[in-house]
């Protein structure tokens, strides 16, 4: 035996570490399943033996113009049955797919397509300025296609899969360590970075997805789109077709919660993927009550935790069928969960009020100090986590990697404590603290307490420079509809909950809060909308 292939120590020669190709997901689906429903958009209906062939058809169009294994695929696109078929037709090829938040500006298009070295652009018909943007950049993709209407691009991807129907591509073979998407984080502080999902990485997230978060799920259920599948609705509708099951759309990009709710009575739907600030407009929109929603079994909600008080309006409205997961683009999602048997309606001695929950399967969790050093229960400090949903690091940037993995484990710049039991609580992000007059602050339990008020139905709270305290906080309210409050109102009743030194210095009132693309409210924006409006002006003539 050549020292190439000699034995490690314990006699076991290294197997090769082939994986399933996630393509093989949809030829699974056209041979068991053929005139099942994969895809339905309003009057568009797509069974898997249908969408099977599309698949097909697109990867052997990209294929004809020099898409191979390690190229990526730019896609940005609304939600639409070609985006759907995009994820596919680019992973049977061995190619990356690299989607791209509808929402964002033509500059940021074009740097993620510099960023990702993108090969290919689809690139959706109404956006003919992010394509001339992308065409600018350098480097440039080799060639861009339309997806539905309008003029740009060279081609345009329905024509391309009309051209190659019935061509036959099978699934290039694929190691667990090859690159199947880069998932772009979504840049609340800096540039986005390019997250490396792989093959390996993708399918034990499937698994742990089916598992922990819809389990007993079967080609029976039907599961409704209410967010880009550019991210985490994307990695949603990956998991359900692993299980045969129907992906229905909303008609349009907007989310219309009248409609979200028609769907849900017609199909039968048993499973929603979503954010809490949307989880929150179906709990108070007038629909909730006008519609047969008795077939959800599974509402999931990620991205941003969930306030307390919203967590009970869900569950007094739709039932224990609510599942919260926290977990990161870069860990696909998968750290914590809270199923729906330990989400309690009511506060009391069951209830564990403010945790995320506990550890998926087959991944570890641990809290540690700022030296790496596992803290004891009950102690903050950052949550740090390892095992197989980890992703492979940040594409072309050795910085950022440096900076995100310690010993192995991957940091994920989150705040919180674990209790004796293994239940993890977020006490926000280590960038969102501030410390005023020496004392640091943590801006989500302030909004906890605030949102607790019966006339507040958002709140954001965050640290702005003074030059007495160093930082002060500001918070910005909205107010439910119908209702209001005063700036003493609010003051006075939070003044009963927290030490002085954590009250905000003002309580501002606006219609609403800026959010992100993924219905996030990132602190950057309310920050920057607070200077837009000059209400930060006052710090000015302090410090004069």
């Amino acid at each position: 035996m050549s020292s190439a292939t000699a034995a490690p120590a314990g006699g076991v020669v290294p197997m090769s570490r082939r994986v399933m190709n996630l393509a093989h997901i949809v030829t699974q689906n056209a041979r068991r399943l053929p005139g099942h429903a994969a895809f339905i958009q309003g009057d568009l209906r797509h069974d898997w033996a249908a969408f099977d062939t599309q698949v097909s058809a697109l990867a052997a169009g990209l294929r004809a113009r020099g898409i191979g294994k390690g190229d990526r695929v730019l896609v940005h696109s609304k939600n639409c049955d070609t985006m759907f078929v995009s994820m596919f037709a680019t992973f049977r090829l061995g190619a990356v797919w690299v989607p791209t938040n509808f929402r964002l500006m033509p500059d940021e298009v074009a740097y993620l397509a510099s960023a990702s070295g993108a090969k290919a652009f689809l690139c959706h018909g109404d956006f003919p300025e992010h394509a001339a943007a992308v065409a600018a950049a350098s480097p440039a993709p080799a060639f861009i296609w339309r997806i539905g209407p309008g003029s740009l691009g060279e081609d345009e991807a329905g024509a391309v899969i009309a051209r190659h129907r019935g061509e036959k591509v099978e699934s290039v073979a694929v190691e667990r360590d090859d690159p199947c998407w880069f998932f772009f984080t979504s840049g609340t502080t800096g540039r986005s970075k390019a997250a490396v999902l792989t093959h390996g990485q993708m399918s034990f997230v499937v698994t742990n997805h089916l598992c922990d978060l819809v389990p007993g799920s079967t080609e029976a259920d039907a599961s409704l789109v209410v967010a880009p599948l550019s991210h985490g609705a994307g990695v949603h509708q990956l998991m359900m077709s692993a299980r045969g099951a129907t992906s229905i759309l909303l008609s349009t990009e907007r989310f219309d919660v009248d409609e979200a709710y028609r769907l849900i009575e017609r199909y039968r739907i048993s499973n929603i993927f979503t954010v809490p600030t949307i989880l929150k407009m179906l709990v108070e929109h007038p629909a909730v009550d006008q519609y047969d929603h008795s077939s959800l079994r599974y509402i999931i909600y990620a991205g941003a935790p969930m306030y307390r008080e919203d967590q009970k309006a869900a569950l007094k409205k739709l039932g224990k069928v609510i599942v919260q997961y926290f977990g990161l683009g870069e860990v696909t999602g998968n750290i914590t969960v809270l199923p729906p048997a330990l989400h309690e309606p009511e506060d009391g001695p069951h209830a564990r009020i403010g945790t995320c929950g506990f550890e998926r399967t087959g991944m570890q969790v641990q809290i540690q100090d700022d030296d790496g050093k596992e803290v004891p229960p009950g102690v903050q400090g950052e949550i740090c986590v390892i095992g197989p949903a980890v992703f492979a690091g940040y594409y072309d940037n050795p910085e950022a990697n440096a900076k995100s993995f310690r010993d192995g484990w991957f940091r994920t710049g989150d705040l919180g404590h674990m209790d004796e039991q293994g239940f993890v609580y977020i006490t926000g992000r280590a960038s969102d603290m501030y410390i005023s007059g020496g004392s640091n602050i943590y801006p989500r339990e302030i909004e906890e307490k605030i949102l607790t008020h019966p006339a507040i139905a958002e709140v954001a709270v965050l640290g702005v420079p003074d030059p007495v305290w160093g930082e002060i906080g500001i918070a910005v309210c909205v107010a439910r509809p119908g209702q209001g409050a005063s700036e003493g109102e609010i003051a006075e009743f939070l003044g009963a909950k927290i030490p002085r030194y954590k009250m905000p210095k003002r309580f501002l009132f606006w219609e609403a809060l800026p959010k992100s693309g993924y219905g996030k409210v990132p602190k950057r924006l309310v920050r920057d909308e607070l200077e837009k409006r000059g209400e930060l002006d006052f710090l000015k003539g302090k410090a004069s």
